[in-house]
């Protein structure tokens, strides 16, 4: 069953509850999808995913080595009035490398790749077991190296994010290092005729973050965002991260996401900023942080016995269609 084209002209919030897993029957093994897939080359086969709000397309290419759409052709898609409608697409591969059950890429809605992105792979590992690839953790090879997702038995996803790169010159930025380990944490920046206090932190892909009293007053999103992700000081853009404190265990964010502008939802900013927030000496460690977004919450914990940041959410499938391809 496929949901027409005429469906994406319909509000986005309808993708997210109107639509279920029992309203359209889940397609179980992989041989269904890719025999549909290639029914008509000139179509693309989907399914569509959100992680807190933040949304994906999802294609099936565990046949190949490589993306079966172009950027070009992924920012159509994911374009709100002429597409499907997404924050990105991300392409479940065949691995390249030895030990690994899958590869992933993603192209955002502007057509840019990032490394990788925290929300996505939670949504890429719940479409692996809805295709029937029934397994408790999966070893995925990404752009920013091996994350491995696990299935919880409450329906939540934890992902395994690695160590953050906190070295200034790795994430790249070019703010004089401040602090430990080569980092930058509360370093001065002008942006929008504005002063402020920036920490950078890698997790594969760059952040950077700033603390503010209140997000409301002292964020203006739409212009703040974009002045920071193309500020001079980060040669590959940044995602920013603004943050305030709530709690000693929660935290609050707004994010603009390069490439991608305003979303609902970064796990990568998630991780970025809590690391950043210990660092800072505005949160302790130790134990799960509450990261509220606005889309929903994320629990984060930067474990001192592997210096790992572990990454607790949810990722629910919205549904799945055929479009023509652009």
């Amino acid at each position: 069953m496929f949901v027409r084209r005429y469906l994406f002209s319909l509000p986005l919030w309808i993708s997210a509850h109107a639509f279920s897993t029992t309203s359209i029957p889940l397609v179980k093994r992989s041989t269904s999808l890719l025999a549909a897939a290639t029914m008509n080359d000139a179509s693309v086969t989907f399914r569509k995913y959100e992680g807190l709000g933040n949304d994906f397309i999802l294609v099936d290419d565990r046949d190949k080595d490589r993306p079966s759409l172009t950027p070009e052709q992924s920012e159509k898609l994911c374009h709100r009035n002429f597409g499907i409608g997404g924050d990105g697409v991300i392409f479940a591969l065949r691995p390249s490398k030895e030990n690994h059950d899958f590869a992933m890429r993603i192209y955002n809605s502007d057509g840019s790749e990032p490394e990788m992105c925290g929300n996505g792979i939670r949504c890429m590992a719940q479409f692996l077991k809805d295709l029937g690839e029934e397994q408790k953790s999966y070893r995925i090879d990404t752009l920013a190296g091996t994350i491995i997702p696990v299935m919880n038995d409450d329906g939540t996803i934890t992902v395994d994010m690695g160590e953050p790169i906190l070295d200034g010159p790795k994430i790249p930025t070019t703010l004089e290092p401040n602090f430990q380990s080569n980092s930058v944490v509360e370093q001065d920046i002008e942006a929008n005729g504005k002063r402020w206090k920036v920490s950078t932190v890698s997790m594969g892909n760059p952040h950077a973050i700033i603390f503010v009293d209140d997000l409301e007053a002292d964020v203006s999103l739409s212009t703040d965002g974009p002045a920071l992700e193309t500020h001079p000081a980060f040669p590959a853009k940044t995602n920013v991260e603004f943050v305030q404190v709530m709690a000693p265990d929660h935290l609050k964010m707004k994010v603009w996401e390069r490439g991608a502008g305003p979303t609902l939802a970064c796990g990568t900013g998630a991780c970025a900023l809590t690391v950043a927030a210990i660092r800072a000496g505005k949160i302790p460690r130790g134990g799960p942080c509450r990261v509220t977004l606005p889309g929903g919450d994320l629990f984060i914990e930067w474990k001192e016995e592997d210096n790992k940041i572990y990454m607790t959410g949810p990722a629910t499938f919205a549904f799945q269609g055929s479009t023509k391809r652009p």
